[in-house]
């Protein structure tokens, strides 16, 4: 690891910085010349494979380089030429790789052998396939309750796997079914469907390209989306504006350099991507949304008594809403002061955006988990959802609501079933097509799981993909209550945190990855995603499999259910197994509406969306029309005001790198914020430092400021300044889990509440210029490397 560096970066977004990093990957992974070859087949739809990374919507048709920076690290990932087999295990015991940093664990390649753990030896084994769906059949049979287990579910999983894991859970008895959008959008799924009646976007690439103003709140494109930065530049070309609220100033929201653009290449040319850039503080997105709409009802004032055209769209608010008048009163109560208080923005800026959103006619509103991982990230949601229906942004093409999705498939694998909510469930469709009654009560979402894991109630987790113990909250409680599972089961591709801290059996079956090819009894296999669009299409990989004996993820779903369940006279696992249209036609049968004709459809010319009534403005909500739903309180966090200041608290938001990809750290180099060689870093307004006694290069522990009997401690973190807003800071995920109390949720969905974290720092070394500082934080007590 190199000596940690601190230099601000000052060029755009994409350009030779991108070209380079990419460049670095590749070598890094030793990636073989055939990776570079796999990138003109990355997001090719029918005869190439989709991004593993981001859910961003793939244009039609697709252009020459259909991939981002993060895209290209994560197929070099996934293609590593190297290999983590029996050898490396026999080499290392568990003990000891558990010291190690995630970073080089994942560098350690592709697992190529399912593996077993062995107590006495403290190291995994290898075992043969058969043998391991035997063993693991055989405790989920000896579990005295079903929902003593969990099926958790990464964004990873294509549909038709997704399809086959939720039938096999429901099938074994239980509807324990949380997954990684329960740790970020599930705020979505709650606050859609009450103002609009969908629980996804209303826009498509479509609308992109018809819009005359995108309003970003808390979404960091060049960093979690680059590709729609292309959409952006588009945009702007066409004179849209694009305003932005975000802590933070992130580049991919500043300035961008189209790296496929031989002129801007050559000549540095930058486009300026957001217009307007508003610095609201942490948790201050419903009182600026608030400023806004309070000043549109004053202009709309205005306007009647000037006798001008309205600004609010009257007309549509007529027909097409519900709830507006007790919505305006509680705007129009508030005050400019405590409006500009609780936003961390002036009055002039709110009013400013106003403006500028009423002067357009399509206006998407699009965000990320800025919004969604807070206290009241629901009522967020619900927020921007009210000021987009003030002018009549919803069901009309070039506007609507766009929440970005991260993980590739996240938001596909909830339509074919991947939920932990009875009433989502085609139950009836699934007694018809296989004869069993699926579980009439509600599982449970991934903070229920990390409760009943800590609890005791929960005695077997079985994860396809991702790496649970470090994504989720409250590290110091999850990964002791973790040793004492009785089953743990990771369906996986690289060696991860998750596999090390494990139950008292654990076994890792290593699959294929998306990118590569899928051969089956009946020849070559094609899967299918769903974007965040809601448009389906269907992939092929392409890359040579890293191991001879790798099994597919159907195929491995497939061997747990058959070692579980009793056999089932309708239904073939097997046959599914050798050709996956056919489980294509039983996903039609389950969702006819969505699925109908799934075969011919996914391969049609840019593929199919999902129906969504609120694009045509058809209501699916109790009062048969969209909502205005009104906030009962601007501060989003219960346990946070911004008068704790004064008492020595910052709010800390969680940040990911421009060299990350959820949990997968592709490297130490966060170029767009200056950061390289470390993570181990705490982002600071210069006032706070100063009020803390704080200089550039002292190290702190960050520490939890709530009282509820735990001590939740992260550091030692170099305070670093950064331009963010006065009593707020920033850290990186999942590092700074351990500081996210488990109940310190959304209400409502229980998304945990990452981007609004109370702590206050207590100071712990002063560091001389130049001295070397940890590239990680020391790890809290009882947790391991952090």
């Amino acid at each position: 690891m190199n000596k940690p560096r601190f230099k601000p970066y000052k060029s755009a977004s994409g350009g030779w910085g991108s070209a380079f990093s990419v460049a670095n990957i590749l070598i890094r992974e030793k990636s073989p010349v055939g990776s570079g070859l796999l990138l003109l087949k990355q997001n090719k739809p029918i005869e190439g494979f989709a991004c593993v990374s981001c859910a961003w919507a793939k244009p039609h048709p697709a252009r020459p380089f259909e991939f981002c920076e993060n895209g290209a690290k994560a197929t070099a990932w996934e293609n590593t030429s190297n290999r983590c087999g029996p050898d490396f295990f026999a080499q290392h015991t568990v003990t000891e790789l558990l010291n190690w940093r995630d970073y080089d664990l994942e560098q350690q390649g592709r697992l190529t052998h399912p593996l077993r753990w062995n107590a006495e030896t403290d190291k995994y084994e290898p075992i043969r396939w058969d043998v391991a769906f035997r063993e693991i059949g055989d405790e989920l049979r000896a579990m005295a309750d079903p929902n003593d287990v969990v099926f958790y579910t990464s964004g990873r999983a294509a549909l038709e796997t997704s399809y086959m894991f939720q039938l096999f859970a429901r099938m074994y008895g239980t509807n324990n079914l949380p997954d990684s959008s329960n740790m970020c959008h599930e705020s979505t799924s709650i606050a859609l469907p009450e103002s609009i009646g969908v629980p996804v976007a209303t826009v498509t690439l479509n609308d992109m390209e018809k819009t005359d103003g995108l309003f970003f709140f808390g979404q960091n494109v060049g960093t979690s989306s680059p590709r729609m930065l292309h959409q952006l530049e588009e945009a702007r070309q066409r004179g849209a504006p694009i305003v932005t609220f975000n802590p933070i100033r992130e580049r991919g929201l500043e300035k961008f350099t189209n790296p496929q653009s031989p002129t801007e290449m050559a000549t540095g040319k930058e486009i300026t991507i957001s217009t307007h850039y508003n610095q609201v503080a942490i948790g201050g997105d419903i009182a600026a949304m608030a400023g806004m709409c309070k000043k549109l009802f004053e202009m709309d004032d205005q306007a009647r008594a000037a006798g001008k055209p309205r600004v609010l769209d009257v007309d549509f608010i007529e027909q097409h809403t519900h709830g507006l008048e007790a919505f305006e009163a509680k705007i129009r109560s508030y005050t400019w002061e405590e409006l500009e208080r609780r936003s961390g923005l002036t009055r002039s800026a709110m009013e400013l955006a106003a403006m500028v959103y009423a002067r357009c006619e399509r206006v998407i509103g699009v965000y990320g988990m800025g919004l969604t991982q807070h206290r009241q990230g629901v009522m967020n949601i619900q927020m921007l959802v009210n000021l987009l229906l003030l002018r009549g942004n919803m069901g009309k093409e070039g506007a609507g609501i766009l929440p970005v999705r991260g993980h590739s498939n996240v938001q596909g694998q909830r339509t074919v079933g991947i939920t932990e909510k009875a009433s989502h469930v085609p139950a009836e469709n699934l007694k018809k097509q296989f004869g069993f009654q699926a579980p009439q009560d509600d599982g449970v979402n991934t903070v229920e799981a990390c409760e009943g894991i800590v609890s005791g109630k929960v005695k077997a987790f079985i994860g396809l993909g991702g790496n649970f113990v470090r994504a989720v909250p409250e590290t110091l409680l999850m990964e002791p209550a973790w040793r004492r599972l009785r089953l743990t089961v990771q369906i996986s591709t690289k060696l991860n945190r998750n596999h090390l801290v494990h139950g008292e059996k654990s076994y890792i079956l290593p699959c294929l990855g998306r990118t590569e090819i899928d051969v089956q009894a009946t020849g070559e296999q094609r899967h299918t995603t769903e974007d965040s669009t809601g448009c389906i299409r269907a992939w092929r990989g392409v890359a040579k499999p890293a191991a001879p004996n790798l099994l597919s993820e159907p195929a491995i779903v497939a061997a747990l259910a058959k070692a579980t369940l009793e056999p089932n006279p309708r239904l073939d696992w097997d046959a599914w197994v050798a050709d996956y249209s056919l489980i294509r036609d039983a996903i039609a049968e389950s969702y006819p509406d969505i699925f109908h004709d799934f075969n011919v459809r996914m391969l049609e010319p840019g593929g199919f969306h999902r129906p969504l009534g609120a694009s045509e403005r058809k209501w699916a909500t109790e009062t048969g029309k969209a909502n205005f739903i009104t906030p009962d309180k601007l501060t989003p966090d219960d346990d946070i005001e911004p008068d704790l200041k004064k008492q020595g608290v910052l709010q800390l938001m969680t940040l990911r790198s421009n060299d990350q990809f959820n949990t997968t750290v592709y490297g130490y180099s966060d170029r767009f914020r200056g950061v390289y060689g470390t993570r181990a870093v705490i982002l600071m307004n210069r006032r706070d430092m100063a009020r803390h006694g704080l200089a550039e290069g002292d190290m702190i522990q960050a520490i939890t400021a709530v009282d509820d009997g735990v001590h939740r401690e992260v550091g030692p973190l170099r305070v670093t300044p950064y331009d963010i807003p006065e009593g707020c800071c920033g850290g990186y995920y999942p590092e700074c889990n351990p500081l996210i109390p488990l109940w310190h949720y959304a209400e409502r969905s229980k998304v945990p509440a990452a981007k609004s974290i109370p702590i206050r720092l207590r100071k712990v070394i002063a560091v001389v210029k130049d001295r070397n500082v940890p590239s990680e934080p020391a790890s809290p007590a009882g947790v391991g490397a952090v």
